[in-house]
Formats: C-alpha cells, sequence, structure tokens
C-alpha cells in the first residue's frame, strides 16, 4: 500500500487500492456528457514499428468516454501518414492525425515563421504545441490528456487516473501530473534521480527560501511525459522546443495557476519505455544534452524570477551539486540493497560525472545567451496575431484526414 502523507503544496494523489478501472471509467463516462475530454498522442513514425503502439491501441480501443483522439505525427511521408490513419481508425473513439510533415501543415508553420513566430526548432516540443491549437480550436473541449507513445507496459488505468483530477466536478484542480516508479531488475529514471533532483535541491540550499524551487522539489516525478490539464489554462501556457519541455511547463502552470489547482497522481505502479543513451563523449545526444537543456531553463526561469548568479554562484553550484548527487546515490544504493534489485554503484558515479559535464556546459551557454531558445508561444496571442489562425489549422487537419 502507498502512502497518504501529502508532503507540500501540491495535492499528490498516491493509488492507495487496486480499485477497478472500469469504476473510474464509468464515472468519466457520466462527466463526458457535460465535459469533453480529448487525448493528445504524440508519435514517431518509427514508433509505430515497435510492441508498445499495438498495445497502446488495444487498451485504448477499451475505453468509451474520450471526446477524441488526436495522434501527432511527426517525421511521416505521404504513404506512412495513409498507413497511420488506417491504423488509427479502428480506434471506436473519433480520432485525427496531425500529419506536421504534410504540404497543409508546412503551409501553416510558415504562415507563423512570416509573422514573426521563432518555430525553427522541430521536434515533440513544436509538434505537441502546434497540435494542441488544434484541439483548443475546439472551445468545447473541457480536458485534455497527454502520454507518451513509448510505453512498454500500457495500461488504460494510466489515462482514466489522469484526467480524474482535472475532469471531476466535484475537485477543483486544474493540472495533474503523472508520476510512477521507474523500476525493473534495476532503478531507472538517471536523470531525475542522479541530476533533476540533486540539482534542484542543491539550488535550494544556495539560495534559501524559493517558492518555485519548493514547488518543484515537491513532484515525485518532474520530468514525465504524462500530465492531464483543462483547457483554459493550456490556452495561456508557453511551451518549449527543447528538452526543458517538461521543467518550462511546469513553471508556465505554476504562474498561470494557483499551487491549489496542481497534483500529481500516481498512475502505474511501475513504468517501462525506450531507455535513453548516456554517453559522455556524446555531450549532444540523448540524456547528456537532455540534462543541460533542464539546466539551462532552470537557469532562464530563476533569472527571469530575478534570481542573480554570478561566477561564484556557479562555482558553488557545482561543488554542491557533486556532493547533493553523492548522497543521492547512497540512497539509492541503500534501497535497492534492502529491496534484491541489482544497483551498479561504479555506473551511477559515472554518470554523475557526466551530468558534472552537463551541468557545465549549461552554465556556458547560458551565458553566452541568456535568452536561449524562444519559448513557443500561448495560444491566445496566436489568436490576437491572426485571428483566424484557428480555423485555418482545423481546416489542414480536417482536409488531411479526409
Amino acid at each position: 500500500m502507498a502512502d497518504f502523507w501529502q508532503h507540500g503544496m501540491i495535492t499528490t494523489l498516491q493509488k492507495l487500492k487496486d480499485r477497478p478501472v472500469t469504476a473510474i471509467e464509468e464515472e468519466l463516462r457520466i462527466i463526458a456528457r457535460r465535459r469533453n475530454m480529448t487525448l493528445l498522442l504524440p508519435a514517431l513514425y518509427s514508433e509505430f514499428e515497435t510492441p508498445a503502439i499495438p498495445r497502446i491501441i488495444a487498451e485504448l480501443k477499451k475505453v468509451n468516454y474520450l471526446y477524441q483522439i488526436v495522434l501527432s505525427l511527426d517525421r511521416a511521408d505521404r504513404e506512412q501518414f495513409q498507413r497511420i490513419r488506417e491504423i488509427m481508425a479502428a480506434l471506436p473513439t473519433a480520432t485525427r492525425v496531425v500529419w506536421h510533415d504534410g504540404p497543409r501543415m508546412q503551409k501553416l508553420y510558415q504562415l507563423l515563421r512570416e509573422n514573426d513566430f521563432s518555430l525553427d526548432r522541430p521536434g515533440k516540443g513544436r509538434s505537441v504545441w502546434m497540435t494542441m491549437g488544434y484541439i483548443l480550436a475546439d472551445r468545447s473541449v473541457y480536458a485534455i490528456a497527454l502520454h507518451d507513445s513509448d510505453i512498454v507496459n500500457y495500461e488504460r488505468e494510466i489515462l482514466a487516473r489522469l484526467l480524474y483530477p482535472v475532469a471531476h466536478p466535484a475537485i477543483s484542480l486544474e493540472f495533474s501530473k503523472g508520476y510512477y516508479a521507474r523500476v525493473t531488475d534495476r532503478l531507472y529514471g538517471r536523470v531525475v534521480r542522479l541530476f533533476y533532483t540533486p540539482l534542484i535541491r542543491t539550488l535550494r540550499r544556495i539560495l534559501g527560501v524559493n517558492p518555485f524551487l519548493s514547488y518543484l522539489d515537491n513532484f515525485r516525478y518532474a520530468l514525465s511525459g504524462e500530465f492531464a490539464l483543462i483547457g483554459t489554462l493550456a490556452r495561456d501556457l508557453r511551451i518549449s522546443p527543447t528538452w526543458g519541455l517538461e521543467v518550462s511547463l511546469l513553471s508556465e502552470v505554476y504562474q498561470r495557476t494557483s499551487a491549489n489547482r496542481i497534483c500529481q497522481v500516481e498512475v502505474i505502479e511501475s513504468y517501462e519505455h525506450k531507455h535513453q543513451l548516456l554517453d559522455k563523449d556524446k555531450p549532444d545526444q540523448g540524456l547528456i544534452r537532455m540534462a543541460t537543456e533542464i539546466a539551462q531553463t532552470l537557469f532562464r526561469v530563476l533569472s527571469q524570477d530575478g534570481v542573480v548568479m554570478s561566477e561564484a554562484f556557479y562555482r558553488t553550484l557545482l561543488t554542491a551539486y557533486i556532493q547533493e548527487s553523492r548522497t543521492a546515490i547512497e540512497k539509492y544504493h541503500a534501497l535497492t540493497l534492502l529491496n534484491g534489485i541489482h544497483y551498479d554503484r561504479h555506473s551511477e558515479i559515472e554518470a554523475v560525472e557526466a551530468f558534472v559535464g552537463s551541468l557545465r556546459t549549461a552554465i556556458d551557454e547560458f551565458i553566452c545567451d541568456p535568452v536561449g531558445v524562444p519559448m513557443l508561444p500561448a495560444w491566445v496571442r496566436v489568436e490576437a496575431a491572426l485571428p483566424d489562425f484557428s480555423d485555418r489549422l482545423q481546416e489542414a487537419v480536417e482536409a488531411d484526414n479526409q
């Protein structure tokens, strides 16, 4: 049984018992009569050639409360797009595929560029942002959930538990963040365990009382790709096109709503998906680059909040982070010993050393360019600049899906 302790400023919704998912879904089905719920599913075409997608689709066939499923499809040619449309058509829920590489969508991207919107960095962040714009064009959508497409052990309970807190009319929450344990025969989640959390706690030690850092430290898995939110909140959020997507999203939510309306929810006990490369000899790839961009995002958000970071600050940060991460290794070593789980302490130390390199790079790049990669704008701003853009976006997606 999970603990029920409410340990910080945000609400934590633990999984206290094995409540049948059908019971949660029945409540959601009743709620759906008045509140439309949409699933945003980001995917590369290549992910449809993995075991994860067929399992996800098989589970989604059993879901009966969604208003719509929108697949955000990247890196697909016309033939591949048509194949994915046929696969998605097997779902009983209304589905749309947003084909980002298609000529209609590319024309819309170009229109945004011509109106001074910076969209030059392709990737998950940009695709999610554009797909979110398509979903928000339908004003009847009340809540939106997003989860990744590479979850090997996917259960539809993930979706139900994500949506329930923000969709239920008796709960006054606007944003829910999914969390879970990344463990099989060993611990995963190295960026969270050995970089993100030690870095947040190091910053808290150096800066003292800081409500935003306390908020970030409250999340049990801040870098999870699973979240749900109400449409009115989504319309006001900016999104980072970099690996700093999750941190920037949490920052935007923090600024746009009350911490009392934010929660984290345990969506599944153990979560398994593809594992990113961690190679210190390839600093521009995988987890090393991810850590670099996460740190840059943190520096940017803190500086926007008026925190002054000097050369002495960065020196202290580096040495204090090393100590904090070594402490984390001690804790996880004890945890795995008690549970009889394999733990390669040497490789964990090597990972920390690689992350120290990420932190150095992040510091150097932030000092050279504090603004960095521009955030993708909130959709309220796009609508102000281009009042008919939402209509054009809807028309393009509908035409592609004919």
